[in-house]
């Protein structure tokens, strides 16, 4: 049985050029798929190494969206699959200080990107595809200072399940994977270590996660395999969620 094959399948990944979109592409290329990255730094020869091809695209502004999804559709006959995983984020501002510059920042990158992902991507794409957006586990929940992050995040959630009632006459199948902390840039910057110590406690696997375990769940949504699986939102977060973590218990009680 050759299960959750890509074989044939034409897909675009943006951000692709590092941590959970460039796991993604390479899982993608190895399953069978015509894979190319997008982002804004030059990731030619990177995407070269694995068989894929690099578009420079900066996802915030739209006519550069709709450029990509026209040059793959044109060069490759079509599109079966977006994933739409670049995003940006920025931390410590408590709402009451949030400016409206950091916000717009946030929705143009993490929410209007992944718009424009879905709006020219289904344009070309052929019925019976599938999009995968990327989320964030401050999609589905608060987290104090990540204000302007979280509500671009929580955006991403409502766009999919929107998209996925819209898109269902096609058959194409829109969900999203709302990753917790992932050993990517972002989470390298100054500034995160503190995360890395709560994820530690709260997590109930004790550690973060790996970008190929986040794109394991994309591969699996943006497969034929998973053809009844449409508008959901998966956690990929060591189990955050799930509820109070017994080291956490610990920690609080002493025991």
């Amino acid at each position: 049985m050759n299960l959750f094959s890509l074989a044939g399948k034409v897909a675009v990944v943006t951000g692709g050029g590092s941590g959970i979109g460039l796991a993604t592409a390479r899982r993608f290329v190895a399953a069978g798929a015509r894979v190319t990255i997008a982002n804004r730094s030059d990731s030619t020869a990177l995407a070269q190494e694995f068989g894929a091809t690099y578009v420079r695209t900066d996802v915030a502004v739209e006519s550069e969206v709709e450029a990509l999804m026209n040059g793959v559709a044109d060069r490759e006959g079509g599109i079966d699959i977006v994933v739409n995983n670049a995003g940006f984020g920025e931390v410590g501002a408590e709402v009451a200080q949030l400016s409206r510059e950091s916000l717009q920042q946030h929705l143009d990158v993490n929410l209007f990107g992944v718009l424009y992902g879905i709006k020219h991507g289904v344009a070309r794409m052929r019925d019976g595809g599938s999009i995968v957006n990327v989320s964030s586990l401050a999609g589905l929940v608060g987290f104090p200072t990540y204000g302007a992050y979280v509500s671009s995040k929580w955006a991403v959630v409502g766009l999919t399940k929107s998209a996925a009632l819209e898109l269902g006459p096609r058959r194409i199948r829109v969900n999203c994977v709302c990753p917790g902390t992932i050993d990517t840039p972002i989470n390298q910057q100054a500034g995160a270590e503190a995360e890395l110590v709560i994820v530690s406690t709260i997590a109930p696997l004790g550690r973060i996660g790996t970008p190929d375990e986040v794109a394991a769940a994309i591969h699996f949504l943006a497969a034929d395999d998973a053809g009844y699986v449409t508008g959901a939102a998966i956690e990929v977060d060591g189990g955050w969620l799930a509820g109070t973590s017994l080291a956490l218990i610990g920690k609080v009680v002493g025991a």
